[in-house]
């Protein structure tokens, strides 16, 4: 980490021949005004005052490796307040120098106690603006590692899309194949334009619902071909909202869970249907739970949720009331899409 301190030139010198003129304020409103005294402390003032803005510069900033201490080096502190009597009493000395009809004695005091006061309120003021900028330093990094974190973890949610459907698929087609069903040759053209969907889609964080639509459809041929008639899909979407966004795959996972988790039989078909509703696509299906199932969100409603979370920072709606089960998914349009 980079701590060296960056301060402007115009302050450091802007600062210095204030205080050097400050100092000179005492000799300029006493009665015996000597325009020489006041020149002279003002150029000791301003001179001292240079020198420690980048002494406790150099010295802040010497050492980049170490961590950053939220507390104040008191070894620091009194090396700067040490080099800064050293510098006063040899500026008292020059002054001496100067005007030797000056007592020394106490102008040496008064010099001394001023350049400590000085000096404190230098260094204080740097290592705040040290803390400062080490602070947003870390800030900074901790924002970049959880930007990458999140970045990974997305691409984890990527891969995790249909872990066990291409599994099922190969067996309902080995069952197909070996009974001679007429639709075996269309079964494997859906299967593959599924994975065709599935490798071009999954390179991208939106895709509009007409293309994640066409994914839903060769879902649902593949498992018509399984199921033979045990549920039944209805979309109602209108086709604005087929020019709306959605991240890929949430409608084909949604499908997904409708027949995953309930009961699928020709008796009584699952009924699956799609609409809009208050701005919102709406996914619902009537809860027949199969046996061992629990109210615990699958993986594939888990995805969508963190999806929607780190792409939009918007959330999904569950609602469940014993009978019907439905999610709602915010419409995304291109124009508030970022």
């Amino acid at each position: 980490m980079n701590n060296n301190i960056r301060i402007a030139p115009a302050v450091i010198w802007g600062s210095s021949i204030f205080l050097g003129l400050l100092s000179s304020v005492p000799q300029i409103a006493a009665m015996h005004f000597n325009a020489l005294e006041a020149a002279v402390n003002a150029g000791i003032t301003t001179t001292f005052a240079l020198v420690m803005w980048y002494f406790n510069i150099f010295m802040l900033s010497r050492h980049p490796a170490k961590k950053v201490k939220q507390t104040i080096s008191y070894a620091r502190l009194i090396e700067s307040l040490l080099f800064g009597l050293l510098i006063m009493l040899a500026l008292a000395w020059i002054q001496q120098l100067i005007l030797s009809h000056i007592n020394f004695g106490p102008v040496m005091l008064m010099v001394e106690v001023r350049g400590i006061l000085i000096n404190l309120v230098f260094y204080m003021f740097l290592h705040v603006v040290q803390q400062n900028y080490e602070n947003q330093t870390v800030s900074m990094e901790l924002e970049r590692i959880k930007s990458d974190n999140l970045g990974a973890k997305y691409e984890l949610l990527k891969q995790q899309v249909n872990p066990h459907f291409l599994f099922n698929s190969l067996n309902t087609l080995k069952a197909m194949v070996e009974t001679g069903d007429k639709d075996a040759v269309d079964f494997i053209l859906k299967l593959s334009n599924f994975y065709r969907y599935t490798l071009e889609s999954r390179k991208l964080d939106l895709i509009h619902v007409s293309e994640e639509m066409e994914i839903v459809k060769a879902y649902l041929f593949l498992q018509n071909a399984r199921f033979e008639g045990g549920f039944t899909f209805q979309d109602d979407l209108p086709e604005q909202v087929l020019q709306t966004l959605i991240p890929p795959f949430t409608l084909q996972l949604l499908v997904e869970n409708c027949i995953k988790h309930n009961i699928v039989s020709l008796e009584k078909p699952l009924h699956i249907r799609l609409f809009m509703e208050d701005d919102q696509i709406i996914i619902e299906n009537p809860i027949r739970l199969k046996m061992g199932e629990n109210n615990s969100l699958g993986v594939g409603l888990k995805n969508i949720q963190l999806r929607y979370g780190h792409l939009l920072e918007r959330e999904i709606q569950i609602n469940n009331d014993g009978k019907l089960f439905q999610i709602k998914l915010p419409i995304i349009n291109e124009y508030n899409h970022h």
